[in-house]
């Protein structure tokens, strides 16, 4: 579901990072309030999470699906925190791995970091309503919101693709970008995501809030606001979630069993192979940006099976380690002015 560069145009994904601007100002705004120093680390691991479970890529026929991670977010902290994390999981995916275009930033944050976790959210709420967590009907609605919330997410993704070639046309007919219109890209995108990354997602949500109920409930702040710190340090009060990062991220080299390219995101080479010809608007932005560790591999390690699996621990390591560096400057920036604020008024 991650947009690379040059299957969208300008017009298309330039106002999009200005709509998500007022979108990441008001997150963090409300995530602020109820944040303290001491829960930083839980916002990171859940950034962390969602960098490393999109990892996973899961075949289907000759394409591949993945989860996202945002319903769980969601109903673990809020949409708004949801927000904040997916979409610096998103921007550091493109910025450092090449997964998803640095250009088509906004768009990727509008669908997985908007779309996704208010859509699944809700809908788990009007379906769980007050029930206990582990209810019978609050584990329907975390399924249910996390398969909606994808699908919906997928919708939006395909539609975007989709309209591409009926406004972006060059002089010979041809789509500009996007090259498959609606009548392909939504029944493709959303049989991949009804079928399979869908049930995925709704499973792992499913897992990952029951995993922490009986592990660690005094994380379960449900809705908008986070549940009071427990004592102790930082590995006391996140020992489950850290071991569970610590699992996802040895684990992470079975995302390599996908050999597939994922719909709408084949290089120049798979695009020629085809549709015949590479789009004019494909070929000027599609390599404007040069990631460091493209498709998490680590310079230097070759490219055979267990070379490519150690790239990708390493790759998940340094994804999980940029994330929570990220976190910590952005939210104690905010945190001091936060407090010279309050000087302020005093």
């Amino acid at each position: 579901m991650h947009i690379p560069d040059g299957y969208l145009s300008l017009q298309t994904t330039l106002p999009a990072i200005g709509v998500m601007i007022p979108f990441w100002a008001v997150a963090l705004n409300k995530v602020k309030k109820v944040l303290s120093h001491k829960q930083i680390p839980l916002l990171s691991m859940c950034a962390a999470f969602s960098f490393v479970i999109m990892m996973f890529n899961v075949p289907i026929g000759q394409s591949s699906v993945h989860a996202v991670g945002a319903v769980f977010i969601a109903i673990l902290l809020g949409p708004w925190a949801a927000c904040i994390s997916v979409s610096i999981a998103l921007i550091l995916q493109a910025l450092v791995f090449g997964d998803g275009g640095v250009i088509a930033i906004g768009m990727n944050c509008f669908n997985m970091a908007i779309v996704m976790p208010f859509a699944g959210y809700y809908i788990y709420k009007l379906i769980a309503g007050k029930s206990a967590l582990l209810s019978k009907r609050s584990l329907l609605g975390i399924f249910t919101g996390s398969y909606i919330g994808i699908n919906i997410a997928a919708l939006f993704t395909a539609i975007e693709f989709g309209i591409q070639p009926l406004l972006f046309k060059a002089a010979d007919g041809n789509p500009l970008f996007g090259y498959y219109p609606l009548s392909v890209s939504i029944p493709t995108m959303m049989a991949e995501h009804t079928l399979l990354a869908g049930p995925i997602e709704g499973i792992i949500t499913v897992a990952a809030i029951t995993y922490l109920a009986k592990s660690a409930p005094h994380l379960l702040g449900i809705g908008d606001k986070f549940q009071p710190d427990i004592e102790g340090s930082v590995l006391k009060r996140y020992k489950s979630f850290i071991i569970g990062l610590i699992v996802l991220v040895v684990l992470t080299p079975l995302g390599l069993i996908a050999t597939g390219t994922a719909w709408g995101e084949w290089s120049m080479t798979e695009l020629q192979k085809k549709i015949g010809y590479i789009p004019q608007g494909f070929a000027k932005l599609s390599d404007i940006w040069t990631s460091i560790m493209p498709d998490y591999t680590a310079p230097g390690l070759g490219s055979g099976f267990f070379q490519s699996s150690l790239g990708y621990i390493i790759s998940a390591i340094v994804g999980i380690a940029l994330i929570s560096t990220v976190m910590l400057i952005t939210f104690k920036i905010l945190m001091k002015e936060q407090k010279d604020k309050g000087k302020d008024k005093d």
